[in-house]
């Protein structure tokens, strides 16, 4: 398996570990408070920033309302590579809408993965992006976990949260927006060389599936909101 993880300094860091006290204290009842949990931060770096926490508490929906509102705003590019990819109706359609307006929306996605269930259901609905002309990609093994967007050269978005019903509904994440030219550079870089190591599917790759194999991605799809 193969990621990509972020160091992050400066203010961003306080507000992560705000989230992170939160979900603590909700787990283990314990409060942390004061030093040396809450040091004074000094800003760090040229990148301005802001956590996003999302969970299926009073954070439901913000991260799925910053990603519909980025691809939206989108005039070139919207790239993303995740893990996993399962997106809501609402989702497929932001991306088809941004493809059918000029918007080169690239999905790179990892040709296997550790969890067989996903990768069917998410081969049942890749053909709503394609018809659109969104563009997906394969990557080869070993199999990429790497969780990052990018919009138009200049806004990247890390950090936990798959393109999935879990992670937009059930679980409690903390992902980072980040405003920067030259970050958003090095993250088109990285997922150029992605995709120049992986295999573009089309339409009419997908239709050569068998039809036993389209019928168990089909079937696994329904089960979509429990995957």
């Amino acid at each position: 398996m193969q990621d990509v993880q972020f160091r992050f300094e400066g203010p961003v860091v306080a507000h992560l570990m705000r989230v992170f006290a939160e979900d603590w204290a909700f787990t283990t009842r314990e409060i942390l408070k004061e030093d040396p949990w809450f040091p004074s931060i000094p800003a760090a770096g040229q990148v301005t920033a802001r956590g996003i926490a999302d969970g299926p508490d009073e954070d439901l929906d913000k991260l799925r309302w910053v990603i519909l509102g980025a691809v939206a705003r989108a005039e070139r590019k919207v790239r993303i590579v995740t893990p996993y990819f399962l997106p809501d109706t609402t989702l497929i359609m932001s991306l088809n809408v941004a493809a059918m307006r000029g918007v080169q929306v690239d999905i790179v996605l990892p040709g296997r993965t550790n969890l067989r269930f996903i990768k069917w259901a998410s081969d049942a609905q890749l053909w709503q992006m394609l018809t659109r002309g969104c563009r997906v990609f394969h990557t080869p093994t070993p199999f990429d976990h790497s969780k990052v967007m990018v919009v138009d050269g200049a806004w990247t978005l890390v950090g936990s949260a798959n393109w999935d019903p879990r992670s937009f509904r059930l679980n409690f994440e903390f992902n980072v927006e980040c405003y920067d030219v030259d970050l958003a550079s090095k993250m088109d870089r990285f997922i150029d060389e992605r995709i120049d190591r992986a295999q573009e599917l089309t339409l009419e790759f997908m239709d050569r599936r068998t039809l036993p194999v389209r019928l168990r991605d089909g079937v696994v799809r329904l089960l979509k909101p429990y995957l």
